[in-house]
Parts: structure tokens; C-alpha cells; sequence
């Protein structure tokens, strides 16, 4: 057990002994009811010193635990609050500790509708009561991007169960590509949320690759208790280190990117890399940098790069110059040519005229 947890339950059995003002406290007797404190928590002897318990009291009437306890010494031997009505355990909140807590509570209340969180709303509820008897409402200032219609969040708290139960799940699923829904026998290893969106990661039965399913395109779940979980010790951090999103190519190797920004999108990039392995490989006279990526391309990664648009031009490999130029060709192709819908045009018309 870590000492400073050894510690929070020694001023504990202190706080115990000197809000008990039926009996007198001598030094020998709180280190005992420290030492039964810990065997109790620990189950095995762990004899307070005389010295540790002196110092536990030190600290508590002083400010660094925030205590400020009225521990007084009587008759050269006792111990007791000078106050009756105190307790470590009924610490008035400082104004810091006030706001803190509530922004604390602020952010996650965004979180209410996920299933996940649904066990610490009780909590919540008492710390905003607890806020609220020390200081009146104010409005946050902290707020979390969160889709409100996104579907599949009710799948979470489910999935997560079933990870952490390591229990195998059938799957009903369509993707965006398919006509009909497919059912299928899933090993789930992590829940990985991406762009707003939550995505669950494991491996079909029997399958050789990990695969991702976005919780939005999940019809049902089941559970298969008969085929045994097997557990693959996966390592998200190094799964996904080498790509940006949640698609990973995988037997695919990681390849040198090279990338010219524009001075206007320059500060944005080099405040926030587009991938850990991002280097500033040359600053231009005019504000403009150059940088490189070793990564596995992926489709995420091509959509952040053609949403810099003409402030971002792919350097190198050419197959991935080639590939973002056709696309953005593609994509000025659409204002081009081709007809309009109705409505639209009678917008576009209104907007010329004024």
C-alpha cells in the first residue's frame, strides 16, 4: 500500500480518537489505534512508531494538509480538539477549492447521457449540494465538443461491460457500404473515441486482423457465453502510434511525409502536430514551413490534409501528391460543372442579385 495511503488512514484513526471525548488520549494510544487502523485495511501487523505518530499530528495541525486541526496537549499527556464540534472529515471548502470543484461538476455533466458515467451521477449530485450550500451558481467556462444525436451511445455501457468481463459479442452491424446487415461473433478489446465519435476495437472470430465498428452503426448486441474469450493482451498505444484516427493498415509500413504549409496555417501546425512523429524540417523567409511525417497513411489522415485546402501542399511520396490532387480536383470539379438542384439555384440567384 502506498505510504500516502498509509498516511490518509492514520489521520483518519487520529480524527476518531480525539472526536471521542469520553475517554483520554494518550500518545501510546493513538499510535495503537493507528496500528488497528492499518491492520484492519492491510491484514497484517504494521506497528505505528512513536515518532510517526508525532509527526501525523504535526502535520495535521498544520496548513500543508489543509487541516489546520486544534490538537492541544492537557495535563502533559492527553490529547484533544480544542474545538468539540471539529473533524478533518468537515473541512470548510476554500474559495479555490470551489471553483474547481465546479467546473469539475460542469464538465462532467456533459457527459450525462452516456451510460458509461451513469454510476457517478449520485456522486455529482452531492458535489453540486455541497457547491451550492458554499456559493451560488455560476455559469461554466469549460465546455466538451459532444455530438447529442449520435447514435450507438447507449451500446457503451454494454460493450464495457463485456470487455471488462472479457465475454464474447454477437454484433448486428451495417456500415455505410452495405445494403444489409451482417451478424457476426466480435472479440472486443478497447472502445476508442475519434472525431467525436466512438468506435469499438477487437477482432472478428477467427479473423487474422483487428478491425474497428463505429458504435453508430451497430444494429444489436448479444453475448456468446460458449466460445471462450481469448485474451490477446492488446496494446492500443502501440496498435495506433503510427496513424492519425482509427484506421490502421495493418502489415502496411510507416513511410516518410513530407508537407509545405502556408505561413497563414504554419502556426497552427507546429502548435498542433499533426502526429507525434512530426519534424519542422525547414522555415521559410515568407512564414511558411516544411515538415515531415513518419506514418501509415491512412483515410483519416487524407481528409485532415485536404481540409487545409490551398494553405497545405503534399510534397512527398508522389502517389500520395497525386492521389490529394485528384481529389481536390474532383472536389473544384463539383462547382465546375453538372446541373444544380432547383432549390438551390433560386438561392444562388437571390445571393446575386443582393
Amino acid at each position: 500500500m502506498a505510504q500516502n495511503k498509509n498516511a490518509l488512514i492514520r489521520y483518519k484513526a487520529i480524527d476518531k480518537c480525539l472526536q471521542n471525548r469520553y475517554r483520554q488520549w494518550t500518545l501510546e494510544d493513538l499510535m495503537d489505534a493507528c496500528s488497528d487502523a492499518l491492520f484492519e485495511y492491510e491484514g497484517k501487523e504494521n506497528p505505528v512508531s512513536r515518532r510517526t505518530t508525532q509527526l501525523d499530528i504535526q502535520l495535521m495541525r498544520s496548513e500543508k494538509l489543509g487541516y489546520n486541526a486544534p490538537i492541544v496537549v492537557y495535563d502533559k499527556k492527553y490529547y484533544k480538539y480544542d474545538d468539540d464540534d471539529y473533524s478533518i472529515t468537515d473541512i470548510p471548502l476554500t474559495e479555490t477549492d470551489i471553483n474547481v470543484l465546479t467546473e469539475t461538476v460542469s464538465m462532467l455533466k456533459q457527459f450525462k447521457d452516456f451510460s458509461l458515467f451513469s454510476d457517478v451521477s449520485d456522486i455529482l449530485q452531492r458535489l453540486e449540494d455541497k457547491i451550492y450550500a458554499e456559493k451560488s451558481h455560476t455559469r461554466p467556462v469549460i465546455y466538451l465538443e459532444k455530438n447529442e444525436g449520435l447514435k450507438g451511445l447507449h451500446f457503451l455501457d454494454t460493450l464495457y461491460q463485456a470487455i471488462v468481463k472479457k465475454v464474447i459479442v454477437v454484433i448486428t452491424y451495417k456500415s455505410f457500404t452495405s445494403t444489409v446487415e451482417n451478424k457476426f461473433s466480435f472479440t472486443p478489446f478497447i472502445l476508442k473515441e475519434f472525431n467525436n465519435r466512438w468506435f469499438l476495437i477487437g477482432r472478428k472470430i477467427r479473423a487474422r486482423n483487428v478491425s474497428n465498428l463505429a458504435l453508430d452503426r451497430i444494429i444489436a448486441i448479444d453475448f456468446d457465453f460458449r466460445t471462450p474469450y481469448l485474451d490477446e493482451d492488446f496494446n492500443a498505444e502501440a496498435f495506433y502510434k503510427d496513424v492519425v484516427g482509427i484506421t490502421v493498415n495493418q502489415g502496411v509500413p510507416t513511410q516518410k511525409v513530407e508537407l509545405w504549409i502556408d505561413c497563414h496555417n504554419a502556426p497552427y501546425v507546429l502548435t498542433k502536430p499533426f502526429h507525434p512523429s512530426q519534424v519542422l524540417e525547414k522555415q521559410n523567409d515568407d512564414g511558411s514551413v516544411i515538415v515531415s511525417l513518419h506514418l501509415k497513411r491512412n483515410y483519416e489522415f487524407e481528409r485532415l490534409l485536404l481540409g487545409f485546402g490551398e494553405g497545405l501542399k503534399v510534397l512527398s511520396p508522389h502517389n500520395l501528391q497525386r492521389r490529394i490532387k485528384k481529389k481536390l480536383e474532383d472536389a473544384l470539379g463539383q462547382y465546375m460543372g453538372g446541373s444544380i438542384p432547383t432549390q438551390n439555384e433560386d438561392i444562388s440567384k437571390t445571393e446575386m442579385r443582393s
